[in-house]
């Protein structure tokens, strides 16, 4: 599956950018699981102080890209950099919030300890834990909307409650770098709404957002940039230049009414507020 090249509306070729000081920057990226790849020899540079998503069908390899990229499953082929260093060397500017399917949320938890969980690698292993961390914890809860549950436990949560806590936990951490697999997946309206406006001013403050997103309708009113992939990469952009119903129609195999392409790529209303 070639990937096409992207042109501007003037027809000039658009070219990729440049992966030197990219907050995430993979170049050959092949991992597979059997005889065929989940992913195959793909290359991604994400802009700093962007959100990103990452869209592509199902079985396209976006989760295990994203997996791959930060070494939970092993890769054939491949590097990847975080802010031009290897990701050993990086690993504390980067957050990651996984798929809510993948975590047991039986783990005897309560809700405050799992977003203290984001702070191990300041607290380590021996350090005490001191009502400063705490007050950080609460504070990232109270972002989310989720400060009133500090004491319940983790499983008796909806699962668009746990998907704050995951989050606040990301918060903790204070990255520089939030990448999130999924993160509107399974979750109702009023969360969806809560997440989006905390990614979005992390965004404003000059953080990096990298998400998995399976929901094509919001990807023109949510996203900054866009990586379409089937597992190669199809399209690399901002979302006017590579959200297109060429692009969309080459992800998807020609699965999408050329219709529904249209209006999911046209630009939003300039009355909706972001």
């Amino acid at each position: 599956m070639a990937r096409p090249e992207l042109v501007a509306a003037d027809g000039r070729p658009i070219a990729p950018p440049d992966p030197a000081g990219s907050p995430l920057a993979i170049r050959g990226l092949t991992v597979s699981y059997g005889e065929s790849p989940a992913v195959f020899s793909l290359d991604a540079t994400f802009l700093p102080g962007a959100m990103t998503a990452i869209v592509g069908p199902n079985g396209a390899g976006k989760s295990t890209m994203l997996k791959a990229a930060l070494g939970i499953v092993p890769a054939l082929s491949g590097t990847v950099s975080v802010y031009d260093e290897p990701l050993d060397r990086a690993r504390g500017r980067i957050a990651y919030v996984p798929q809510r399917a993948s975590v047991d949320w039986d783990f005897p938890a309560r809700v405050l300890d799992v977003v203290l969980m984001g702070l191990y690698r300041e607290l380590g292993l021996l350090r005490p834990l001191r009502a400063r961390h705490r007050d950080r914890a609460l504070a990232c809860l109270d972002r989310v909307g989720m400060a009133a549950f500090a004491d319940r436990q983790i499983g008796q949560l909806s699962g668009g409650q746990q998907q704050r806590v995951f989050l606040a936990r990301a918060l903790a951490q204070g990255a520089d770098l939030y990448l999130l697999d999924e993160p509107f997946a399974g979750v109702d309206a009023a969360t969806e709404k809560a997440i989006i406006a905390v990614l979005k001013a992390l965004r404003d403050e000059g953080r990096t957002i990298v998400a998995v997103h399976h929901d094509l309708s919001t990807v023109v009113d949510y996203f900054d940039r866009v990586l379409l992939m089937n597992v190669r990469a199809i399209a690399e952009g901002t979302v006017a230049d590579a959200f297109t119903p060429e692009a969309l129609q080459a992800a998807y195999g020609g699965r999408l009414e050329t219709d529904h392409v249209a209006r999911l790529s046209r630009p939003a209303d300039p009355g909706h507020a972001s």
